[in-house]
């Protein structure tokens, strides 16, 4: 039987295994389940795959939050956010230049930098509670209601679609995907909470380093993914969408609903580091999107440099 060392690491690598094969799940049965009903491929990518590819981020921080501390589960969100701007748009831009959509930019670009904002501004007196995490909820609720709305004003062109024939057992295999692929998250938590944190905990690492790095990083991966296939394939308007729509959840679904279940505690040098670099990545971003409407790749080596001096920093 493995233990100590080894046995964490089987649960961290099983872990990061298990939430990529479940995320591939729910992006792909959710994904096929929403352009079923009409959205078009951009609002799919901003909220389906988005909202999916949160999921791993929603259950790694309130399981590390009820079972470790609420440092795990505010350091997944932050390190997760950081790294979706630094790590995953970054990498996407270095493969392949990514064009900016005018709806993302127009429509959901400000929200993204919004929730980061609104995020610092309830955390600055040490503590998210309750109130603090109804209040993202209600935001959340609002953002939603803004894409529906979107969504209806807009609606997406009809298309010849050749399965349209066998519509009820493709949805009833997008349902068993979607279920599937929510089962395989809440196990791959688990395990990447518990060999995360247990690995660095013996090598004397705090709960917050652990959210930042190894959990931020395992819960990136379905967004890195996906937005990396999406370049590679050049749908870049969907690699955008994904990381904006995945920062908007994980700091308004992800930490309101953390907050509600328990009060969420900020140190002083969280205020003082990750908080502002959070806001620094998404203004820098936003600064490099709104100039030519595209990503480079020049700005995708910056985004990667910028993230590699993050973890850098984070190192004690």
């Amino acid at each position: 039987m493995l233990s100590g060392m080894p046995l964490y690491l089987a649960l961290l690598a099983a872990g990061v295994v298990a939430l990529y094969g479940g995320a591939e799940l729910l992006v792909a049965g959710a994904s096929r389940l929403a352009l079923g009903v009409g959205l078009r491929a951009a609002t799919v990518g901003v909220t389906v795959i988005a909202l999916a590819t949160t999921a791993p981020e929603l259950f790694v921080s309130t399981i590390g939050a009820l079972n470790v501390s609420t440092d795990i589960g505010l350091g997944a969100v932050v390190g997760s956010n950081i790294a979706n701007i630094g790590l995953v748009l970054g990498v996407s831009a270095l493969i392949k230049p990514l064009r900016v959509g005018p709806i993302v930019m127009r429509r959901h670009v400000p929200f993204m930098v919004f929730a980061a904002i609104l995020l610092v501004g309830l955390g600055a007196n040490g503590t998210i509670g309750r109130l603090e995490g109804t209040v993202l909820l209600l935001v959340l609720t609002v953002f939603t209601a803004y894409l529906l709305y979107g969504v209806n004003a807009t609606p997406a062109p009809m298309v010849d679609d050749p399965d349209a024939d066998a519509g009820d057992g493709l949805a009833l295999r997008d349902v068993a995907l979607v279920i599937g692929g929510l089962v395989a998250l809440l196990v791959g938590s688990r395990w990447l909470v518990s060999g995360g944190t247990g690995l660095l905990s013996e090598l004397g690492f705090s709960d917050l380093f652990i959210g930042l790095t190894v959990l931020a990083l395992g819960t990136s991966l379905p967004e890195l993914a996906a937005s990396v296939v999406g370049a590679v394939r050049g749908q870049t308007e969907f690699a955008i969408g994904n990381v904006v729509g995945s920062n908007i959840y994980n700091i308004l679904a992800v930490l309101g609903v953390v907050a509600v279940i328990t009060p969420i505690d900020i140190t002083a040098s969280t205020l003082r580091l990750e908080l502002p670099v959070l806001v620094a990545f998404t203004i820098v971003l936003v600064a490099m999107m709104g100039y030519g409407r595209r990503l480079t790749r020049l700005d995708g080596a910056a985004l990667v440099v910028g993230y590699g001096v993050f973890i850098y920093l984070l190192f004690p």
